[in-house]
Parts: C-alpha cells; sequence; structure tokens
C-alpha cells in the first residue's frame, strides 16, 4: 500500500468524557515533531472498516503521499481511545463520531478538539435477524431481544433515535443488551444470544453467508442523513499546521471524488490491500451495500444543519444537557477549499 509508514446512555459520555479530560494533561507539544521526507501525520482512527472507504481509497491511490503527507495509520479501537491519543499528542489527527467532541468541549477541556471533515453521512450498521423476515417493520422489535451496541456511542444512539422515530420506546418496549464488547456482538448472536443484532460490516455480511443471519434493515438509511464520522484534531494543531491540515483534507477529497465516481468493484479492489482477511466477492458485496445507501459526502463539509441533528440525537438519549456552538466546534475551511 502506499503512503502508510443521562440514562445509561449518559453514563457512558461522562465514562469517555473523564477518560479524555485525565488524558489531556500528560500529552506532548502539539505538532508531530517528527522528521522525513513527507510532512509526517499519525491518524488514529475508531476502527478499522469498509465503511471508510473514501480514506482507504486516499492512502491506496497515494493522494497523500502526492500531497506531501507521510501519513501513520493507527487503529484506536474506540471513541475514548482515539480521542485520548488526540489529546495527549500520540496521534495529530483523529477519525471517529463526533459526539466525542461535544463530550471533551462540555467538560471545558481548554483546548478541544475541533472537526475539520466528515466522511460519512449515513450510519454504517444494519439490523439483522435471526430468521428471515418479510415486510419488516421496526414494530416487530417491540418485547425482542436485541444486541446493541455502547451507551452513549454513535451506533446506540441512532439505533435509539430510529426506535422512538417510530413510536417505540427503547427503554421499556425493546430488551436492548449492552453488555458485549464492540466487535463481539456477532459471535455472542452466532452462539444463540438476542432475537436480532445490531452490525457493522462484514459481521453482517458474514452472518449472512453462515446463514446464521438475514440483514432485515438498514440503520443508514432508516435513521437519515447523520454526521456519523469526521476528522478532528485539537485547536490549536489546526492553528499551527494549516498547510498539513489543507493538504490532509486535499487527499482525503479526491478520495471521496474517487468513490462518487467508480463502481463498487472499482472501490473494492483498491482498497483491498487494506482487508487483506476479506476475499474480493465480500468486500465488493460490502461496498455495494454502502455505495447504495449513499454512505459517503460528495465533499468533506460538515454543515450546521447536521451538528444540530447531531445535537438532536445526543439530547434525545440523554447524554447532552447542555448544546455545544457549531462555530466552536467546527471549521469549515478546509473542506470548502478541497471541494473547490
Amino acid at each position: 500500500m502506499k503512503g502508510l509508514s443521562l440514562r445509561k446512555a449518559g453514563a457512558a459520555g461522562l465514562t469517555l468524557l473523564a477518560a479524555v479530560l485525565a488524558a489531556a494533561g500528560c500529552g506532548k507539544d502539539e505538532g508531530t515533531g517528527k522528521e522525513g521526507g513527507g510532512k509526517p501525520v499519525v491518524l488514529n482512527e475508531v476502527a478499522h472498516s469498509i465503511f471508510y472507504a473514501p480514506m482507504y481509497v486516499a492512502i491506496e491511490e497515494g493522494y497523500f503521499e502526492d500531497a506531501g503527507i507521510e501519513l501513520t495509520l493507527v487503529t484506536g479501537f474506540g471513541a475514548d481511545k482515539t480521542m485520548t491519543a488526540v489529546l495527549t499528542g500520540e496521534a495529530d489527527i483523529g477519525f471517529m463520531g463526533c459526539e466525542s467532541t461535544v463530550y471533551t468541549y462540555a467538560g471545558g477541556t481548554e483546548d478541544y478538539v475541533v472537526n475539520f471533515a466528515q466522511l460519512t453521512q449515513r450510519a454504517g450498521n444494519f439490523l439483522v435477524s435471526r430468521e428471515p423476515v418479510e415486510d419488516f417493520s421496526w414494530k416487530m422489535l417491540v418485547g425482542k431481544n436485541v444486541l446493541g451496541g455502547r451507551a452513549g456511542g454513535m451506533p446506540e444512539m441512532v439505533f435509539e433515535y430510529i426506535l422512538a422515530k417510530n413510536g417505540i420506546d427503547p427503554a421499556t418496549e425493546v430488551n436492548i443488551d449492552q453488555s458485549i464488547d464492540f466487535g463481539s456482538t456477532a459471535a455472542a448472536f452466532s452462539g444463540g444470544q438476542g432475537d436480532f443484532t445490531v452490525e457493522f460490516e462484514p459481521h453482517a455480511t458474514a452472518l449472512e453467508q453462515k446463514g446464521e443471519g438475514y440483514v432485515v434493515a438498514s440503520l443508514g438509511e432508516d435513521s437519515g442523513y447523520v454526521p456519523y464520522t469526521s476528522f478532528s484534531a485539537k485547536k490549536s494543531y489546526l492553528e499551527k499546521n494549516k498547510d498539513i491540515v489543507q493538504a490532509f483534507t486535499d487527499a482525503l477529497q479526491k478520495g471521496m471524488d474517487y468513490v462518487q465516481s467508480h463502481t463498487p468493484e472499482e472501490i473494492a479492489k483498491v482498497i483491498a490491500p487494506q482487508f487483506p482477511e476479506t476475499d474480493m466477492e465480500t468486500l465488493t458485496t460490502i461496498v455495494e451495500r454502502y455505495h447504495k445507501q449513499d454512505t459517503w459526502k460528495e465533499n468533506l463539509i460538515f454543515e450546521e444543519e447536521s451538528f444540530t441533528l447531531l445535537q438532536n440525537i445526543l439530547e434525545d438519549s440523554g447524554t447532552l444537557k447542555e448544546r455545544a456552538p457549531y462555530e466552536k466546534l467546527v471549521t469549515r475551511e478546509f473542506a470548502e477549499k478541497a471541494a473547490k
């Protein structure tokens, strides 16, 4: 590859906040502090998922190299870990659910984290049933056992948002199990737990291929356009490294342009080195599923309307007590230049 050297939800938000605030005081100085041919950037991603295809296209097609960026990609395996890496200076840029930036801002962090590029505009998970379902309705979940996501995280909050949109009280009418670690729900479902499970790819497709589950709904389609994941960095880093951030954003925009103008088969072929454990047929199926539901934005601009919707979801979940200002936590400067 190239270029790659407070209901229950509220408690989770506070846990994340406590972790990142504790870490904020022990980091290194802003900037990369490295030497090399290109401008070094450490990017910490919340997970390594086909859901983030445009970023991997930018890596594999050499767009970061072309922009003079020497990129190091690290997988954080959780928004709390990714945010901690950004706040401590272990990472220059974080890629995660933007709700994490709201949590840290609400905690009074002086050098708070600002979103500068939005990648996905749909939820990336799917509802999987144990049995085939014809004419699925969300009302079918009433009284059922569902393997959900971490309380306070975007996957779970979007799931509860969809239930509420369909007149279902997530707290009283659906039995949502939030005790299983991210990435382990598919195995638990295979083992007999739950009537339904909420799964990211490739787990949803893997369950179908094994005949152990059936995708009956897309949370991305049923929730509407939601600012699911974005790139962010500390305010001080953005101020001191404008050229680097612009070059980084320009490379990302090329990745976005690619997925908008190429077929799922072509996209899958480009990002295949990032997912050596996934065969090409499965990879193409997953890319096609995300492509079909309009997962990726045409540009990276994080609109105010999207930020308002995000905070509506946080409020509905019981996580958010006071809204954060859009002009503080989002900058359009880099994305708008990249889109021109």
